[in-house]
């Protein structure tokens, strides 16, 4: 059984289209042996790619990883509404508008989601109405409709075209959805359309490129593992001697030289130590990250 390093850690998993993003937290859980095993955010089953998960005290690191952006390989049919928005629900129209629509038209349709945009979420999705599930009501045959909310499409662009499906990359916030992104694009076109694949290829800094298979079925090997202190790569990090790491981890307050304001990492000889934050030259620590007895201050 692969061993787990004292202080957790992040793993990339490349997941396969079939399976849950839930059955593959119960693959790692399995392999590990390990009950502590989060996700900061899943995939559909038709889905496919990244998913990053946070491993045993590892997993406090998740409420931070949750809003990274997002890249996705998406495929839109034309000409068929689902009540999902995706293939996985029931067909509710369709037309041949779609053979109308030219390569132009498209680009200058994706083209006009780049930026903060305001997106009806679908029907089918996990927003809260009147404190329950969108999707529940939906199954219920109860009439639902969201109000859109913003999201921001970093970069979108065509990527393949044989109609009626349409494939497209897009770079995204946390919270999009990109099958949202294939309904408006046929709204936009004067035609259905619905999502058919989706791929995450980015979360963040991390490329599923650099996952594993999510089969697993060749174990976790040593290298995998992404020290807490490196999932936090792109905050501001401020390195503390021995004393003000003993008295960091014992949730006290440090006033340092230097500190610029706002949120940063506390970290001691390559152990992240606290998430922080930083006011008026004093480092505040908003969650200890107690480092491996072995390994303490």
């Amino acid at each position: 059984m692969t061993a787990i390093p004292p202080a957790g850690g992040v793993l990339l998993v490349d997941k396969p289209v079939g399976p849950t993003s839930h059955d593959i937290v119960a693959r790692v859980r399995k392999a590990l042996g390990e009950r502590r095993v989060g996700h900061t955010g899943t995939l559909d089953p038709f889905a496919s790619g990244l998913l990053v998960l946070c491993v045993g005290p590892a997993t406090r690191l998740v409420q931070y990883l949750v809003g990274a952006d997002k890249e996705y390989v998406a495929r839109a049919r034309l000409g068929v509404q689902t009540e999902t928005d995706d293939r996985e629900g029931a067909v509710t129209g369709t037309d041949d508008a779609w053979r109308g629509v030219d390569q132009e038209s498209i680009q200058g349709a994706l083209e006009a989601f780049r930026g903060e945009i305001l997106q009806r979420p679908p029907a089918y999705s996990a927003k809260k109405v009147g404190g329950e599930a969108a999707h529940r009501r939906a199954r219920r045959g109860e009439a639902v409709e969201l109000e859109p909310v913003p999201v921001t499409v970093h970069d979108v662009a065509l990527i393949e075209l044989s109609l009626p499906d349409v494939v497209f990359r897009v770079g995204c916030s946390s919270g999009t959805y990109v099958r949202a992104l294939a309904r408006d694009l046929g709204e936009a076109l004067g035609t259905g359309a619905h999502l058919t694949e989706l791929r995450r290829t980015r979360v963040g800094g991390w490329s599923v490129e650099d996952a594993l298979d999510g089969d697993l079925t060749e174990g976790i090997p040593t290298d995998a593992w992404i020290a807490p202190l490196d999932a936090l790569a792109d905050w501001p990090r401020v390195a503390l001697e021995d004393d003000e790491a003993k008295r960091l981890v014992h949730g006290q307050r440090l006033r340092l030289e230097g500190l610029r304001d706002g949120p940063a990492v506390a970290h001691w000889q390559g152990n992240l130590l606290a998430v922080c934050d930083a006011e008026d030259g004093v480092l505040r620590p908003r969650r200890v990250f107690p480092p491996p007895e072995e390994a303490g201050p």
